[in-house]
């Protein structure tokens, strides 16, 4: 039997794939169509199911499926019973994993939180000067190198030389809470954040004693102008700590890196990127939080085998004659090209909102953007 083979060329835009569905329909040119066919219809319905079928969104938002099963159940979701060794094996990992490394951990976890509020609130009593600041990063750095201990994080960072500089911003990828965590494990960062209540306010608190970090109050965050005046006050004293910065604003399932937001690069300070790959095989690092809270997800964190991943420092970058979105979209490309991550222009925001209404209008202005020009361009022949 002999088969044969047709390459499809995808059209690049709405108006050459409407034409080649009008085509299809008929043996007219697009050129001498009314200025509407019933045959349109097709191209929206095609793109809707092709959407729903593949939704490279909301996929992003769970945890990443792994070819096989590594001993932890949430890494496949389809495996139920495969073999009697394999469950013994299980069972033993459980009463490893439960019996001695989450009790261990969970201990090396309070031990790193009470010293770090401990001894930052005693640093905080003393004069601003090189001493203070000594001992604050000497004190961080401890405190956060206890915290991965108590993950078993095991982190290979490449390219020291292009760590964050005093004056900068470090902006990277998130897909969890403890990227913190990694970051300032290695160095020393202003973290910028939204002022908490309960045992976060403690921990916030003791920290901005001993180092200058950035907490805004809930009505400040909504202030761009006023988040943006403190950023570039920060980044404009060479001798407080560069700022860490996750631009997507939620967490992503490891697999890819979404929209930046244009505001820490507003600023015109130096960038410093990030890239942070996580290794699924060993634990699941990417917190759905519409679904665990911190508690039950720290509590998973700590019952895996291990927190496995790799930080890339990527070369310093600046503005070059461009907006701050376009800038924003060149430092996330470099991030997701090195990471291996998948370069997304969705919004992170889709996570737990709809589709802006922006982008429904987009299509239709494209839809008669195609019809006023086929209108006009009839009305000059």
């Amino acid at each position: 039997m002999e088969y044969k083979y047709s390459v499809i060329i995808e059209p690049t835009s709405l108006e050459e794939e409407i034409k080649e569905i009008r085509r299809s329909g008929s043996n007219r040119d697009l050129d001498s169509a009314s200025e509407f066919e019933m045959s349109d219809i097709f191209y929206f319905a095609r793109r809707g199911v092709e959407s729903i079928m593949d939704d490279e969104v909301t996929k992003r938002f769970s945890a990443e499926e792994l070819e096989s099963w590594n001993l932890l159940t949430r890494s496949n979701y389809n495996f139920h019973y495969i073999s009697l060794r394999l469950t013994v094996l299980w069972g033993l990992g459980v009463l490893i994993r439960y019996g001695f490394l989450l009790p261990l951990r969970v201990t090396l976890a309070f031990t790193g939180v009470g010293l770090l509020v401990f001894l930052t609130s005693i640093i905080g009593l003393l004069p601003n000067g090189r001493m203070k600041n000594f001992l604050s990063e000497k004190v961080h750095l401890m405190c956060y190198r206890i915290c991965v201990r108590a993950l078993t994080a095991i982190i290979t960072y490449h390219d020291r030389e292009n760590k964050p500089k005093n004056g900068g911003i470090c902006v990277a990828n998130h897909t969890s809470p403890i990227d913190v965590i990694i970051l300032a494990s290695d160095g020393c960062y202003a973290m910028v954040g939204q002022i908490h209540g309960g045992l976060m306010g403690v921990i916030q608190r003791s920290m901005v004693k001993a180092c200058p970090h950035i907490w805004f109050e809930r009505s400040e965050v909504k202030d761009r102008h006023l988040v943006a005046k403190r950023l570039s006050d920060h980044v404009e004293d060479k001798s407080k700590l560069p700022i860490l910065i996750f631009p997507e604003g939620t967490c992503i399932n490891n697999t890819s890196v979404m929209m930046f937001k244009k505001g820490s690069f507003e600023i015109g300070s130096t960038v410093y990127p990030v890239a942070i790959k996580y290794d699924p095989r060993f634990g699941d690092a990417f917190w759905n939080s519409s679904k665990f809270g911190m508690v039950n997800y720290l509590l998973r964190m700590m019952s895996s085998w291990a927190i496995v991943c790799s930080v890339w420092y990527l070369p310093p970058m600046c503005r070059e004659g461009e907006d701050a979105v376009q800038f924003a979209n060149r430092v996330k490309a470099a991030i997701a090209r090195q990471g291996g991550l998948v370069d997304l222009l969705w919004d992170g925001g889709l996570k737990r909102g709809k589709v802006k209404d922006t982008f429904k209008e987009e299509q239709q202005k494209l839809y008669s953007k195609m019809l006023v020009g086929t209108q006009e361009d009839r009305s000059r022949s």
